[in-house]
């Protein structure tokens, strides 16, 4: 028996040579092919059965098509780096159930499919970096249960959606250095129970994104450095494991004495490369046993003693230097003794405080009593103080007011005077009724309002008046039954205003005057029923409407005229039960994103989308009541289609909609409603459509409508992946 195994294993040797590829080198003995840098423009078919290991790098696929794998079972590890790969058709890698390692880093994708990764039960590792991925649908990675590194890289991401990650139970490493996120969805990371650590450094982040974070109850590594974070606020960062936290070349300002509280076993911290002048005691981080300072402007005047003397009580070990004054320039922290912090003008006496708060500042900028404040980080807090009126005296060159959590209930006329490089001033869940005509008065440079959560119902024309460079202002869950007219046209910078979750009936013309250059406009969660014609002509510059959640009855197309650079609309949750002729004619040269979900929509008019088309990037019309859709063969854009939850009527009417539905490399989620026989069936699987005249007949009949004999060369066509639509090609799921 033993010679017989020899001479079969010989022969299968023989056989398997004779079957390699003739661009790829087959090493038999160890079950890998190499296959790089040709001309390859198809995965080949000719791979013996048996190999684990496929190297195919520097190939030009562009389209990784449907079972392109299915001949070669056996496989654990797969690359596909420099290929030209565009698009992972969904179940591109089925039949790979043994795969543990795919590499298909430096290629050209842009989507993730629902099921582009589907088969891979087995993978440990996938390696996305450098692609052009710009979002991620939630259930992507759905079917790696046994995927312990992700790594995403180099590529566009702005924002990741809640439940993103899905799936991913084992995971230990997620990578997303390198891209562009600034949103992180709360619940973001919330499905990775055995995440280790975590890299989101290089981004756009601008805040501590601490209740995503908070998700993380077992990681112990936090990459955060190379992100324009300025301030690190009062228990912000909240993961019960965190060990080491890395904050390196961001743009810190300032960080709260508290600020990490909440992660008791923090062991490391590194602050190198910012901009911190000095730092407060860090006394919530009992288990901090290092700090790296290095490269910061650090003064080491009487104001950092109080933190110096911290170091040595918690026995805390600091990286870094003096930048001034220059009698210790250069010195370490470590070398210096508290009498040689001196500040260099009289000190006011100090108010009484406990040991660990930071002094008041001194001179000219006095900080008002119970609050804290410094010359050196300009950045003042009183939040949740109990105060009833806003205090004053803070210092002249404080950027950032943290007023949040008190009980004002007015802001009278200049209530902030001297404050003229202020850029950011918090007033959210201040019981704020009123907000006096000049209440901001010399606010110069005031560039963020927050607002939220307060009893505003009106504002007044002035209420704006002295900050003319506002340009976000958050007005949400206030009082508001209409939008407060003439209240922006002091403000010719405004970029973005929330009023969500306010008690708003509708928009009037005269609302936005002189709001031009307004981009971004949240008005979701009120009881708009009405928007007159010329309401929001003159935000010109618009590029995203919210209007979610409120009670149109109808599309308001006659006020979509003029916003030429609108891309993104959405009227998920409204009562519209019709949509008629042309309804998004205005925006049809502009418009990307449009979402009709939830509306209990009934009828949409053959003729409702026209002019939409190939600009068209993602549809979500899942959760209504209509049991057809109007023809969208013209849609040749799509990305993402979502047509989950529509009872459809599955006869020969809907055949057209299966066509293009078979066309589609996407899930789009429908399924049939009725006939009774079809209730339920995913309509790309109902028989219902064989009976139909002209059932069968694809592109080869389109061409020649006579050659009915050519009725079954679409399904060859999909079989052997080429898509019969070039214009679906970037669809998703």
């Amino acid at each position: 028996w033993g010679l017989l195994l020899l001479v079969a294993a010989l022969v299968l040797g023989e056989t398997a040579a004779a079957r390699c590829p003739a661009p790829c080198v087959c090493d038999n003995l160890r079950a890998h092919v190499l296959c790089l840098n040709g001309n390859l423009t198809a995965i080949p078919g000719t791979i013996p059965q048996l190999t684990k290991k496929l190297d195919l790098r520097g190939n030009s696929f562009t389209v990784i098509q449907v079972g392109a794998f299915l001949a070669t079972p056996y496989l654990t590890h797969l690359d596909l780096q420099r290929c030209k790969v565009e698009r992972l058709e969904e179940g591109a890698f089925r039949g790979l159930g043994r795969l543990v390692y795919l590499n298909l880093a430096s290629n050209g994708i842009a989507l993730l499919y629902q099921e582009s990764l589907d088969g891979l039960s087995s993978l440990q590792q996938l390696i996305l970096e450098g692609n052009r991925i710009e979002e991620i649908q939630p259930g992507a990675f759905g079917h790696l249960g046994s995927l312990t590194v992700l790594d995403l890289r180099a590529n566009a991401l702005v924002y990741l959606p809640d439940m993103v990650f899905q799936g991913l139970q084992v995971l230990r490493w997620l990578r997303l250095s390198h891209n562009a996120l600034h949103v992180l969805g709360s619940e973001a990371f919330a499905a990775l129970p055995a995440l280790r650590r975590l890299s989101l450094d290089h981004n756009e982040l601008q805040a501590l994104p601490g209740e995503a974070l908070a998700r993380l109850d077992g990681a112990t590594q936090l990459d955060l450095g190379h992100n324009p974070i300025t301030y690190v606020a009062e228990e912000a960062l909240a993961m019960a494991s965190l060990k080491h936290l890395f904050l390196d070349h961001a743009a810190l300002q300032d960080v709260a004495p508290d600020a990490f509280a909440h992660s008791p076993q923090l062991h490391t911290l590194d602050l190198r490369e910012n901009q911190l002048r000095g730092l407060p005691p860090l006394a919530g981080a009992r288990g901090l046993a290092r700090v790296s300072l290095a490269g910061n402007p650090l003064i080491c005047s009487c104001l950092l003693r109080p933190f110096h003397n911290w170091l040595a009580r918690a026995r805390v070990q600091a990286e870094g230097s003096c930048a001034a004054p220059p009698a210790l320039r250069g010195r370490p922290l470590d070398s210096l003794r508290p009498p040689e912090m001196r500040c260099g003008r009289p000190q006011l006496p100090p108010s009484p405080a406990a040991p660990s708060e930071q002094p008041r500042a001194a001179g000219s900028g006095q900080c008002p009593r119970g609050c804290t404040c410094s010359l050196d980080f300009r950045h003042g807090s009183c939040e949740n103080r109990g105060l009833q009126e806003i205090p004053r005296g803070f210092p002249g060159d404080t950027r950032l007011l943290d007023l949040r959590r008190n009980a004002f209930g007015t802001v009278p006329p200049g209530a902030f005077p001297g404050l003229k490089e202020l850029v950011s001033l918090h007033l959210q869940s201040c019981s704020i009724g009123v907000l006096r005509p000049g209440a901001l008065q010399g606010l110069e440079s005031l560039v963020y309002l927050y607002l939220t959560n307060n009893r505003l119902s009106t504002l007044a024309a002035t209420a704006f008046e002295g900050a003319p460079r506002l340009a976000y202002l958050d007005l949400d869950r206030n009082a508001f039954t209409h939008l407060p007219a003439g209240a922006f046209q002091l403000l010719p910078n405004l970029i973005s205003l929330h009023l969500q979750h306010n008690a708003i009936r509708e928009l009037a013309e005269g609302d936005l005057a002189r709001a031009g250059g307004l981009r971004w406009l949240y008005l979701a969660g009120n009881a708009i029923g009405h928007i007159a014609p010329a309401a929001l002509a003159p935000a010109k510059m618009l590029e995203k409407l919210h209007l979610e959640g409120n009670s149109l009855a109808e599309v308001p197309t006659a006020a979509l005229w003029g916003l030429p650079a609108l891309s993104e609309l959405k009227l998920s949750r409204n009562p519209i039960k019709r949509m008629g002729d042309s309804a998004f004619l205005p925006v049809a040269s502009s418009l990307q994103h449009l979402y009709l979900d939830n509306m209990g929509l009934e009828r949409i008019s053959p003729s409702a989308f026209a002019g939409l088309g190939p600009k068209i990037r993602s549809l979500y019309l899942e959760g209504n009541k209509m049991s057809n859709i109007p023809n969208m063969s013209n849609f040749t854009g799509l990305e993402i289609l979502n047509l989950r939850d529509v009872p459809f009527h599955c006869d020969c009417e809907l055949l057209p909609l299966r066509r293009w539905i078979d066309k589609l490399n996407l899930r789009v989620g429908a399924t049939c409603g009725s006939p009774v026989e079809a209730r339920g069936l995913k309509v790309k699987l109902t028989t219902t459509f064989q009976t139909c005249p002209g059932w069968g007949r694809g592109k080869a009949e389109k061409a020649s409508p006579d050659k009915t004999k050519a009725a079954s060369k679409p399904s060859k066509k999909k079989r052997s992946g080429k898509s019969p639509a070039r214009g679906f090609k970037k669809s998703k799921a």
